[in-house]
């Protein structure tokens, strides 16, 4: 009936009967062997698969995310280890570098103090561009003293000589160069000729009268008498010796002693060497006119 007490107090009958049943669930739940807990073990046994994937997700989860912080890490470790490592291989390069180009000059200066000759050593810092002349760029020009016709060597033998000088720069005609030439002799049987240029980047020796003692694998060194080149420099080695055609001279092809493409450091002789005439004239005054 709505006016009575039940029906006026409704809610707050409900409310309690609600709240002690409640607290009889939660009583029973406790104790294993009670009949209340038997919901709610089915609810725990329904729920630990999802339970255990959720929780296998999340271990995932944290050890993806620590793998990721630490390979973030090896990554950045890693790249400051290349970045080392090139460093030190870089200098360790130009160590041997400076190693190298400190043992050619110091072969360049005994080859100087063999010579008795002043001399200044220079790099090859380029060469010719257009194809036309075979010639190489050195580092030094005329602030060193340097000034053309000068005699350029290698520790392999005689290069070419100066043909133009700047103040910090020279160029120098190769003597494979056809517009090359030095006066040379065969060591060996002392015959005489004119080295020049062949189109095939070897040398030829040329006036070599037919009756000459010339034999391929003889040396050829520079006779001193052209007032560039110093005597007894190595210009090559003959390779062939023939007496084809009418002519009075053999022809000669030489191997050069250098190799032209590999030059890096040469030495410039700055004085000429002694002619035989200027010699013999020191030696005897009286020859003189």
């Amino acid at each position: 009936m709505r006016g009575s007490f039940l029906w006026r107090n409704r809610v707050v009958l409900t409310g309690g009967l609600m709240l002690l049943l409640a607290l009889h669930l939660i009583s029973s739940g406790v104790s294993p062997d009670g009949r209340t807990g038997r919901p709610a073990l089915v609810l725990m046994e329904v729920l630990r698969p999802f339970q255990a994937s959720e929780s296998a997700l999340a271990a995932n989860f944290r050890g993806f995310f620590s793998d990721y912080i630490d390979l973030v890490g090896v990554r950045e470790e890693n790249d400051r280890l290349k970045r080392t490592l090139a460093q030190l291989q870089s200098e360790r390069t130009h160590l041997v570098e400076l190693e190298v180009e400190n043992h050619h000059l110091t072969d360049l200066l005994d080859l100087r103090d063999a010579l008795a000759m002043p001399g200044v050593a220079a790099r090859v810092i380029g060469g010719d561009a257009t194809g036309l002349t075979r010639t190489l760029i050195l580092s030094q020009g005329s602030s060193m003293g340097l000034r053309p016709e000068m005699a350029v060597i290698s520790t392999d033998g005689v290069v070419g000589k100066l043909i133009t000088v700047s103040p910090n720069a020279s160029r120098v005609l190769l003597i494979n160069d056809h517009n090359s030439g030095l006066d040379a002799i065969d060591q060996r049987s002392r015959a005489r000729g004119i080295v020049a240029g062949a189109m095939d980047d070897g040398l030829i020796m040329k006036y070599v009268d037919r009756t000459g003692d010339v034999k391929p694998g003889d040396a050829v060194i520079t006779s001193g008498m052209d007032g560039i080149f110093p005597g007894g420099l190595l210009v090559g080695q003959v390779v062939q010796v023939s007496q084809e055609g009418p002519g009075l001279f053999l022809n000669i092809a030489i191997k050069p002693a250098v190799d032209f493409s590999k030059l890096e450091e040469l030495l410039v002789l700055t004085e000429r060497p002694p002619q035989p005439a200027e010699t013999t004239t020191a030696a005897n005054p009286k020859a003189a006119p």
